[in-house]
């Protein structure tokens, strides 16, 4: 079976995935999952973000070459990882088998006030520039992400924030690059599912219905659940993969 290959969103890393690895592998008969960090986040934080999705993608196709993770490959991907992935499947497709896009959104797709709602611009604008500390941080992005109650998931995510911070710098241009990439018109040649929460705070999932109507691609929306998808029900975003999989063989 070929590897399943995890990428995050803006100035997250592998660690922010938290449990959902180990879920998906158990949930697709022990394959391969495999969490990748964007230039500038988690084990990659030392270095600068490119200011291009296309580096990002770049980037990642050389981390999988130096592990020895052979082609092709599944994507499941997230907000900023998800326009990686998009873009991987335009430059490659012949390296992936297949894409799951969650909570993305598109520049021609989608209107710029859809793409990241303005309710938030402050809060942001905030995370950037105010000296928060790394608890506080987490906090208002528990609040921007996630429908979840349990607030537990701050002490990890404090954790992770002190041992690999992301610059500012690095979260503006990993900012610049989702706002500036402009996909091709045409769907990609590969099986594609788009994953969306109804209640996603951050980008409106209105992105992910257009991108599913243009591309043919299939769609499951959770009624419930916000931003971060995969940590407010792991369990619902495993079984639309093991699914749609099972319907792809």
């Amino acid at each position: 079976m070929s590897p399943w290959i995890l990428l995050r969103g803006l100035t997250r890393e592998s660690g922010h995935w938290g449990p959902f690895p180990q879920l998906l592998r158990e949930r697709l008969a022990s394959a391969d999952v495999i969490a990748l960090d964007l230039p500038g986040n988690g084990r990659l934080n030392t270095r600068p973000s490119p200011s291009r999705i296309e580096a990002m993608t770049h980037s990642c196709r050389e981390q999988l070459g130096a592990l020895g993770i052979r082609a092709p490959y599944h994507l499941l991907a997230m907000s900023l990882g998800a326009m990686v992935a998009m873009d991987w499947a335009h430059q490659a497709p012949q390296e992936l088998s297949s894409c799951v896009l969650i909570n993305t959104s598109l520049r021609g797709f989608s209107p710029w006030h859809r793409r990241l709602q303005p309710a938030n611009y402050a809060r942001l604008l905030g995370l950037l520039l105010a000296r928060h500390s790394a608890r506080e941080r987490e906090a208002i992005v528990l609040q921007l992400t996630t429908r979840l109650t349990d607030t537990s998931v701050i002490d990890a995510w404090t954790a992770l924030r002190e041992q690999r911070p992301v610059s500012a710098a690095n979260a503006l241009r990993q900012l610049l690059a989702a706002l500036r990439y402009l996909p091709p018109a045409a769907a990609p040649a590969i099986p594609l599912l788009v994953l969306a929460s109804q209640r996603d705070g951050l980008v409106d999932p209105r992105c992910s219905r257009e991108l599913a109507h243009r591309w043919g691609a299939s769609i499951a929306e959770h009624p419930s659940a916000g931003h971060d998808l995969p940590l407010d029900d792991g369990p619902w975003v495993a079984e639309q993969v093991v699914r749609w999989s099972e319907r792809h063989r």
